[in-house]
């Protein structure tokens, strides 16, 4: 089946051993953290394995992400140092936000997170000794002193805070572009979602917050955190930055909302949420 066909929402079924001998499978293929793209091929699509196989480039590692419609779908590491293929070329990730859908963001981002765990994961943290492939699962084991390494997620609270008719948006001093977002942070060890939320906010903004509400959830691969989505409503407080983190914020009216996130994160999500309740507040 041609990739265009295929509806990821639908026919992907994620999976972790995979067979070894296919007739037809899709490849992801990546280098030095870029995804290879093949010119002029609009919307994005994967490689089939005729056109991985003549790539011809020096592979460092394989994995499998699953079927999509039934065809075996991996993502393939190859060599950093390898020239650019001719009619190929490798972008960031960074780069499919915006112009891809959330569904192939999504794979892109899990073939990216698998390739970064297995590359961080090469020696066992306890004893430095090598690591092997475990049978079962997706996990690395230390055959010396039997430690297991499996992909690592963080586990992130991203916010909408709510005032009336209005909502406070922040600009981020480390995000890539100009727009204003929703307030976001990793958990801490010993910390449940809802005093992470609290916390985030507070440091980050200065203002309290109340009536937290669970939104929706997303993998979010930059670095590779797990995004638990709230709503709350304000409850007092002067906004007052944390400069490190936070280089404006403020109060917008629905109606006038500045630059925001794309529709493919889960802040574009909630913002989106809100105005639509907004204006249609029987729905």
């Amino acid at each position: 089946m041609d990739w265009e066909y295929i509806n990821l929402n639908e026919d992907f079924l994620s999976g972790a051993d995979g067979p070894t001998d296919v007739d037809a499978s899709f490849h992801i293929v990546i280098s030095d953290e870029e995804i290879l793209s093949i010119d002029g091929a609009h919307p994005w699509r994967p490689l089939t394995g005729d056109e991985y196989r003549w790539l011809d480039i020096d592979e460092i590692s394989a994995h499998y992400l699953g079927t999509a419609a039934g065809i075996p779908v991996f993502v393939n590491e190859v060599d950093p140092e390898a020239e650019e293929p001719e009619g190929y070329e490798f972008e960031t990730l960074w780069s499919f936000l915006g112009r891809t859908d959330e569904a192939l963001f999504s794979l892109l981002g899990r073939a990216k997170q698998v390739v970064d765990w297995y590359q961080n994961h090469q020696f066992c943290g306890q004893c430095g000794k090598p690591t092997g492939d475990a049978e079962a699962d997706r996990s690395r084991k230390c055959d010396d002193c039997g430690n297991m390494f499996y992909p690592r997620l963080s586990p992130s609270i991203i916010v909408l805070i709510t005032r009336g008719e209005e909502v406070l948006l922040a600009k981020n001093a480390n995000a890539r572009g100009d727009f204003y977002s929703t307030i976001a942070g990793f958990v801490e060890p010993g910390e449940s979602i809802e005093e992470a939320v609290h916390r985030e906010v507070r440091e980050e903004v200065g203002v309290g917050v109340k009536n937290l509400q669970y939104f929706n959830s997303q993998s979010w691969p930059f670095p590779n955190s797990l995004m638990l989505g709230f709503h709350a409503e304000y409850t007092g407080g002067e906004i007052v930055l944390q400069e490190e983190e936070i280089i404006d914020a403020r109060w917008f009216h629905y109606t006038e909302m500045p630059n925001r996130p794309v529709m493919v994160s889960i802040s574009g999500w909630l913002i989106d949420h809100y105005i639509r309740q907004m204006e249609s507040p029987e729905d």
